[in-house]
């Protein structure tokens, strides 16, 4: 073997290995997306054992501490939803998307501002019931 095939062997050889490393940062940007949606639905299940806690306790005395539990609850899931944008778009900083097309950091933050300001809405129907 002369010397420029072996120098096109290791061309491509490095070539693959950039590719390899690529689809990785790639993969990894996607799961950083499912991993958010996954915190999304946390937060979600928790809103709803607030609302399920006003379903089942119905009429429970004193109602101002089923309320509170709701509550936590509630709390609970604006906490998630800020942690998700916050873990979310401080791993897109770190990650470069090569093929793959993930969801912007400020897609992901307006999502969970709304979902917070829904569960702060829900809290203050739950306590003027």
């Amino acid at each position: 073997m002369d010397e420029t095939e072996g120098d096109r062997e290791v061309d491509a050889k490095t070539r693959w290995a950039e590719d390899r490393t690529d689809w990785a940062e790639d993969r990894t940007l996607l799961a950083n997306e499912r991993t958010f949606a996954g915190w999304m639905r946390t937060g979600m299940a928790a809103l709803a054992v607030a609302i399920g806690l006003k379903a089942v306790f119905g009429e429970f005395e004193p109602t101002w501490l089923a309320k509170a539990v709701a509550t936590i609850f509630i709390v609970t899931a604006v906490l998630i939803f800020v942690a998700a944008a916050h873990e979310a778009r401080r791993a897109q900083r770190r990650i470069s998307s090569h093929v793959a097309e993930a969801q912007g950091a400020r897609r992901m933050l307006i999502l969970a501002v709304m979902l917070s300001l829904g569960g702060l809405a829900t809290s203050a129907i739950l306590w003027l019931l």
